[in-house]
């Protein structure tokens, strides 16, 4: 299903203690990756809620990267990084349901010290999805696809 010229566009949840310092070492390492991953930083991963991510899916998104601290200690928040391995076996089925391939969501423990791998995985994850292709979830949806916020009106209403 790869179309030609298909960049993804990837969002990354990324952990405030550990994923967001990793991404920030991969960059000042000056560790080469693909630039498709828009990062967004969160307190913890474990504050991640699925509606996020279906979110981010139905506003444009051909990917999401949810990446914490290593479980079981590292997580800052004592369980945050628990919570979101749970949540993340939830999500895999709710997005099954939806016809969404599994790949295109991926939960990754990246350390502060990691920036080799966080570029890795950034790499690897850039792979899959430029391979599956885009998710075209509007398109799906018989909606018009105008981008962020695509579908609402003023103050969240449904158009």
């Amino acid at each position: 299903m790869s179309e030609e010229g298909f960049e993804p566009r990837i969002i990354g949840f990324l952990c405030r203690w550990c994923s967001y310092p990793g991404a920030d070492l991969a960059g000042t390492s000056r560790i080469t990756y693909p630039p498709n991953l828009i990062p967004i930083r969160v307190m913890c991963s474990g504050r991640v809620d699925p509606s996020f991510v279906v979110k981010a899916l139905n506003d444009g998104a051909d990917g999401v990267l949810i990446a914490g601290c290593h479980p079981p200690t590292d997580c800052h928040y004592q369980s945050g990084n628990v919570k979101a391995m749970r949540r993340y076996a939830l999500l895999q089925r709710m997005l099954e349901q939806f016809g969404i391939e599994k790949e295109r969501v991926r939960l990754e423990w990246i350390s502060a010290s990691e920036g080799p791998r966080f570029a890795q995985v950034v790499e690897e994850m850039t792979q899959t999805i430029g391979q599956l292709g885009p998710l075209g979830w509007a398109s799906r949806a018989g909606r018009d696809a105008r981008g962020p916020g695509s579908g609402t009106g003023e103050g969240g209403v449904v158009e």
